[in-house]
């Protein structure tokens, strides 16, 4: 695991190294690595002095909190990319003969409706937290192996990000302006989000309780990067994987709700193409077959 992220933590070092003239402020990004580096290797040691559930719990845990640090930096890098939603925007109204992004919440904008998505969107890290904490507690044989496949997907996403600059209907409807996107008509923004982070007021009920959870959760921690494939939906696949994989019905079946309207959700709060979905969908099948055999063979 800790393997995983020292790889991807060099990966990310040497592309700052060939993006030194033109990144603003590099200085916290590599300040960062060094706290992530030391903690890391903190953890890792006392778990080798001392093997217990506890100290290994503490060593995986510190990684998935990390993942919310991991995640906006990848705008650092892919900023400096041109952006490529024009193409994402096109390829969805070739395929559907619209934007979905911009018409689902048009036409189901009830509270209740509202509330459903975004209480979908809102269960993306306690889906996670109780994949962990069930394999920790009913299938500790398996706990590692399951958190290398979750922390590896991660990252995976993560690279993906870096190299194909992506936004998003929330940031580039903004950019492109709507009244180009409702004719459709998507112009090609350029590096504009290199400088520009502004991104659309999130559509639904907005006095709803989840409302304002996925509002807070965009304030602290959203950039325009991540849209393809959706992540949200790729881990909330295969951790639907997991479950499935752990003969419990409960658990698998008690997820599916939450899952349904993950999906459904990204799209509806315009995070998300509709094609991003099946990018997720698809991407999380190759992931996990790549990484369940890996783990199976090595971990």
């Amino acid at each position: 695991m800790e393997w995983v992220i020292m790889g991807y933590l060099l990966l990310t070092l040497l592309l700052m190294l060939f993006m030194t003239t033109k990144m603003q402020n590099p200085e916290p990004m590599l300040w960062g690595r060094f706290r992530v580096v030391m903690l890391t290797l903190a953890l890792w040691l006392v778990y080798r002095l001392v093997p217990c559930r506890f100290t290994l719990f503490c060593r995986i845990g510190l990684q998935l909190i990390l993942l919310s640090w991991w995640y906006p930096d990848t705008y650092e890098f892919n900023r400096y990319f041109p952006n490529l939603d024009h193409l994402f925007a096109g390829y969805e109204q070739r395929l559907f003969g619209c934007q979905p992004a911009l018409l689902f919440s048009q036409k189901f904008s009830n509270a209740v409706f509202s509330e459903l998505m975004h209480l979908g969107y809102a269960s993306y890290f306690p889906l996670i937290a109780v994949i962990t904490l069930f394999y920790f507690f009913r299938r500790y044989a398996e706990f590692e192996r399951i958190e290398f496949i979750i922390l590896t997907a991660f990252f995976i996403y993560y690279v993906i990000f870096i190299f194909l600059p992506v936004t998003g209907p929330q940031y580039y409807y903004l950019a492109a302006g709507f009244e180009n996107i409702a004719s459709g008509v998507f112009p090609d923004v350029g590096r504009y989000f290199a400088t520009h982070q502004e991104m659309v007021t999130t559509p639904g009920w907005s006095d709803g309780f989840f409302y304002h959870m996925v509002e807070s959760a965009h304030e602290a921690g959203e950039r325009p990067t991540a849209a393809f494939p959706s992540s949200h939906v790729g881990i909330t696949t295969i951790l639907m994987f997991l479950a499935w994989r752990a003969r419990c019905k409960p658990l698998f079946w008690g997820m599916m709700p939450f899952y349904v309207l993950m999906c459904l959700a990204t799209v509806y709060i315009q995070a998300h193409y509709a094609i991003d979905v099946i990018g997720g969908w698809v991407s999380a099948l190759i992931i996990y077959a790549i990484l369940h055999f890996f783990a199976k063979k090595f971990v």
